[in-house]
């Protein structure tokens, strides 16, 4: 029964090392108001393996797209614009998916995200597996969303 179970620790250890890839942490999306139809979800992804990756988009029942953004200064104005080619994942490092950086949309909300709710978002990469992740809806911090750094996603979304 003991060499059993030191097998089995064993398989579950290679397992865990074996699958190195994409590992998505600290997760949430942001609450929304009623008629809304975008909305921002933030999280760290770790590329474990030995070669860069892209973060391309994905897919969530709750808007009818999942795109990749980014916020660029142009002349003093912050601008969302969608990242085309995908959201670089460095290898061996951790991309941090943030308010005022990259982070992911969901384009036309079928729903409004309410606080302490759960939205499952399929995240797709140019190499990794399509992944799916439990993202918590939080309300921001109002500082973060007022002081000019263009972090509102409602009305004042400029493409």
């Amino acid at each position: 029964m003991k060499k059993l179970m030191a097998t089995l620790i064993l398989a579950g250890l290679a397992t865990s090392v074996s699958a190195a890839g994409i590992h998505v942490e600290d997760g949430w999306a942001r609450s929304t108001v009623e008629g809304m139809k975008m909305g921002g979800a933030f999280m760290k992804i770790q590329n474990d393996e030995a070669k860069q990756d892209f973060l391309l988009g994905g897919s969530s029942p709750v808007a009818e797209r999942v795109e990749v953004h980014t916020h660029l200064n142009d002349n003093g104005v912050m601008r969302m614009r969608e990242v085309k080619g995908g959201v670089p994942l460095a290898a061996k490092g951790v991309t941090e998916l943030k308010p005022g950086s990259y982070h992911v949309m969901f384009m036309g909300l079928k729903k409004q995200l309410k606080e302490g709710e759960k939205v499952p978002v399929t995240l797709k990469f140019k190499n990794a597996k399509p992944q799916t992740v439990e993202l918590e809806v939080k309300t921001a911090p109002q500082s973060g969303m007022d002081h000019g750094h263009g972090h509102g996603h409602g009305g004042a979304h400029q493409h």
